[in-house]
């Protein structure tokens, strides 16, 4: 009894899967291609939204000195550079919490907006990482904190008003 066409290709085929080896390069080019890009592309976002969140805090910081020396009056000043502060970090898609801005005069008096005088501006926030998701405190723990900080001088004839 002869075998039939169909048996016969299938014993071909599995003795040239056997013995061929042709194709099987591609297939592990790409398994480790797709194996090595998608922690590559995690780090360039990451990198990316920290580096996004860096300049937001330094042009917040900046402008909240800057601000804080053309005011008028320690109230507004104060007031004004908060505003600053939340429109940068807004600018960037980073969220504000409380307590970022902190504001401090040198030297140390009772009229920050006196002629010589200077002002620093530090704000910090923390950047979360992108798709790091909230189970077992992960998304706590990959958190990264940033500060800048900035000082400008009183004019020498004092503040704006």
């Amino acid at each position: 009894m002869r075998p039939s066409r169909a048996a016969e290709a299938v014993k071909r085929l599995a003795r040239r899967l056997r013995h061929d080896d042709r194709g099987n390069a591609a297939l592990e080019f790409l398994t480790a291609g797709v194996i090595l890009m998608i922690p590559l592309v995690y780090l360039g976002l990451a990198l990316s939204s920290i580096q996004g969140a860096s300049l937001a805090v330094e042009g917040a910081a900046r402008e909240a000195a800057r601000v804080y020396v053309s005011s008028s009056t320690d109230a507004v000043a104060r007031a004004s550079a908060d505003t600053a502060v939340t429109v940068a970090l807004a600018d960037r898609n980073v969220p504000r919490r409380s307590g970022d801005l902190t504001l401090s005069c040198t030297p140390a008096v009772d009229n920050c907006l006196a002629a010589g005088s200077s002002v620093t501006a530090r704000v910090r926030t923390l950047v979360v990482l992108p798709f790091v998701p909230p189970v077992f405190g992960l998304d706590r723990a990959a958190r990264v904190p940033l500060e800048a900080t900035a000082t400008a001088p009183v004019f020498r004839f004092g503040g704006a008003g």
